[in-house]
């Protein structure tokens, strides 16, 4: 059955069982027979989804009691779409996503893992012309990252369904207004393995000026944010939320308060001499923008004020301190160091010694 002649009388059996055939369990034996013989051969991909095997599946998949033959019929459109375009957006075409509601299982969210991975496929079209609303998938997606009961892969092909979408700005506002701002901050915050897919798409929604607004208006921001700043061991989070909280510090004197508020700057110059290249570039902008601020808010004037005077002379002392602190820390590093080689060399030239003055002759062997 796997090559030429046999390949093909296999192909056409398949195809007119599933189109024609009147008992249910040949038509569960055509759709097996279709997910092997497409996952064998890229090339039958194209073909199957020529001889119109995607609209039937479907609507089998729609029809579908039991869930052991819903997950064969969506491993099969997952088979059928891997690799190829055409396919992914027949599947569209055949109605898959506006019958999403009806797909879903929310009584048992983990039972959705298959459903979602093909969300993560069809949201590739994103990345294309093709013309895909995203609206349908959204409610779908946001639920199952959101619960608690949701697998980390699970999690982990939501984001990346989400991200796939927000790469087209066409689709920022509709993902925004189904409330994935929100649930993305959290799990960012939560669950370290999903947080550089989820700040990534952060970082795409910031783009335009509604995915920007979404983000400023959130109560988890920017605490949230600065607190995986913070995350010296995930270069990556570090690098992303740097992104996120420039962008919203950028011509915000309301964000560049609110953050000063929290103890940014000492943050800054920690990043500054120990984050990331890429994190220490962005920490160094980003402390400019707040010196600059500091300056302007202490001069440009004809008198003294002295409450400006004293909020710039706080955080200039928050700085000397946060920096004196680093560099006693760094020194105190580089002293320990230099005790172990130390310690080490004069053991290697004990041994070393030992060995010169001893003789042959005292040896045992």
């Amino acid at each position: 059955m796997e090559g030429g002649k046999d390949g093909v009388v296999a192909m056409q059996w398949a195809v007119k069982q599933l189109h024609f055939g009147e008992c249910d369990d040949v038509k569960v034996t055509a759709v097996a027979e279709i997910k092997r013989l497409a996952a064998s051969d890229p090339r039958r991909k194209r073909l199957l989804a020529a001889l119109g095997v995607i609209p039937p599946l479907v609507s089998m998949l729609l029809q579908a009691q039991d869930d052991r033959r819903r997950q064969l019929v969506v491993e099969t459109l997952i088979e059928l779409a891997h690799g190829t375009f055409k396919n992914k957006a027949l599947t569209v075409e055949a109605g898959l996503l506006l019958r999403l509601p009806q797909l879903m299982n929310t009584e048992d969210l983990p039972k959705n893992q298959h459903l979602t991975a093909l969300l993560l496929s069809l949201s590739f079209l994103a990345k294309t012309t093709f013309p895909i609303n995203p609206s349908p998938m959204l409610p779908c997606l946001i639920r199952i990252l959101d619960a608690t009961e949701t697998s980390e892969e699970m999690k982990l092909t939501c984001v990346a369904a989400l991200y796939n979408l927000s790469t087209k700005l066409d689709n920022v506002r509709a993902v925004v207004s189904g409330g994935a701002v929100p649930v993305l901050l959290k799990s960012s915050q939560k669950m370290r393995s999903v947080a550089e897919g989820a700040l990534a798409t952060l970082g795409n929604l910031m783009l335009c000026e509604t995915g920007k607004k979404a983000v400023e208006e959130d109560a988890m921001v920017p605490e949230a944010l600065m607190e995986i700043m913070a995350w010296e061991e995930e270069p990556k989070c570090q690098e992303l939320a740097a992104y996120v909280l420039m962008a919203l510090a950028h011509r915000s004197k309301v964000q560049r308060k609110k953050m000063a508020e929290l103890g940014i700057v000492p943050l800054l110059l920690e990043v500054a001499l120990m984050g990331s290249p890429l994190a220490r570039k962005r920490a160094i902008k980003m402390l400019q923008w707040f010196k600059e601020e500091g300056r302007a808010r202490t001069g440009g004037h004809s008198g003294p004020r002295p409450d400006h005077l004293s909020d710039g002379r706080q955080q200039i002392r928050e700085g000397k301190t946060a920096v004196n602190t680093m560099v006693k820390q760094s020194l105190d590093k580089n002293m320990q160091a230099i005790i172990r080689r130390a310690r080490a060399s004069e053991d290697f030239s004990c041994f070393k010694s030992l060995a010169a003055t001893s003789s042959s002759k005292s040896l045992p062997y």
